[in-house]
């Protein structure tokens, strides 16, 4: 690929994450549906802010994770999301740019506060979330930056976003200009649910605006509204260059033009908690496809993330994947 400024710019929801960990009777006294991600309210936010135990806060949000895996990996990265000039605005900004990623968006000074998202994690290691999603789904076009999104090599866009007008709109000019500038458009289709609200516009922009998906099985089948995976698989091929698409234990599953890659899942020492499996996963499959690697070691490092971030609390990485990668010999 052509020099550039940066390797990967994410657009996404700027989160911060508070995870906590809880057994399944305080899921069932919530009335939350384990494994799930369900959005809630200011009031509904503070209750469960309330009633949750001793917890872990940290910058969050999908593309967000994923943009700091590529920090860790080596990777020049920006990243493009709406905080609040608050606390938790602090929080996230301070974080993400500790791990030298670019982050220029002016936080809001006024509406909502920022966005957070509370994770509540069960002895078995899955994840439950609840999301606020605040100042985060007010980013417009205005938040955009063109020179980052012409002076990087791909845009990795999440499909949170598409859950407000303003945002999804940003979401398409971003895209666009992507194209233009030559730019190669990735987009997380992010959770099934998400993907059930807003089918119809997912698939117009996979037709016409991404050139890969990332997605897990759930999310894939969810889009094309079919019972099997492998026939997702190959719809996912007719409306796009490349499909990334995820198993949990089962590994992945890489389709582009003229091959399919079948990438097992990385040995992890243990399972602490799946928060992020995804969003490292797609970190290590676009370092290796922005430094030239092959799509099976494109593959092979996404397991490697996804199972470092497995082996504990939270989202981010506690090893430096660069490390990582080298002592398994998948990068120089």
């Amino acid at each position: 690929m052509a020099e550039k400024t940066y390797d990967v710019v994410g657009i996404g929801n700027a989160i911060v994450d508070i995870i906590a960990r809880c057994d399944e009777g305080f899921l069932t006294k919530h009335d939350l549906a384990k494994g799930f991600m369900r959005l809630i309210d200011a009031e509904q936010a503070a209750h469960l802010y309330e009633a949750m135990g001793p917890a872990i806060e940290r910058s969050g949000g999908s593309v967000a994770n994923t943009i700091a895996g590529l920090a860790s990996f080596g990777a020049k990265c920006g990243f493009i999301g709406r905080v609040a000039a608050d606390q938790f605005g602090g929080i996230f900004r301070h974080d993400i740019r500790s791990l030298g990623v670019v982050y220029e968006t002016e936080p809001a000074t006024d509406g909502p506060p920022t966005a957070r998202c509370l994770i509540l994690v069960t002895p078995d290691g899955e994840r439950t979330m609840n999301t606020f999603l605040g100042a985060s789904v007010d980013l417009s076009a205005a938040d955009i930056d063109q020179a980052m999104i012409e002076n990087s090599k791909i845009i990795y866009l999440e499909g949170y976003l598409f859950d407000r007008h303003e945002a999804k709109k940003a979401f398409r000019n971003a895209a666009r200009r992507a194209q233009k500038a030559g730019v190669k458009v990735a987009l997380s289709l992010s959770d099934a649910f998400c993907v059930d609200r807003h089918r119809n516009d997912f698939r117009k922009l996979v037709r016409e605006g991404a050139d890969i998906v990332f997605a897990n099985e759930k999310e894939i089948t969810s889009l094309y509204q079919v019972n099997s995976f492998e026939e997702a698989a190959d719809l996912a091929l007719e409306d796009c260059e490349m499909a990334v698409l995820t198993r949990s234990e089962a590994g992945s599953l890489i389709v582009a033009k003229g091959e399919t890659i079948e990438v097992s899942a990385w040995p992890a020492p243990q399972v602490v908690d799946v928060t992020g499996a995804g969003d490292l996963y797609a970190s290590g499959f676009l370092y290796g496809l922005t430094h030239g690697a092959p799509l099976e070691i494109c593959g092979k490092l996404g397991s490697l993330a996804a199972a470092e971030v497995i082996s504990h609390i939270g989202a981010r990485p506690e090893v430096p994947l660069d490390k990582l990668a080298k002592e398994h010999g998948l990068i120089a």
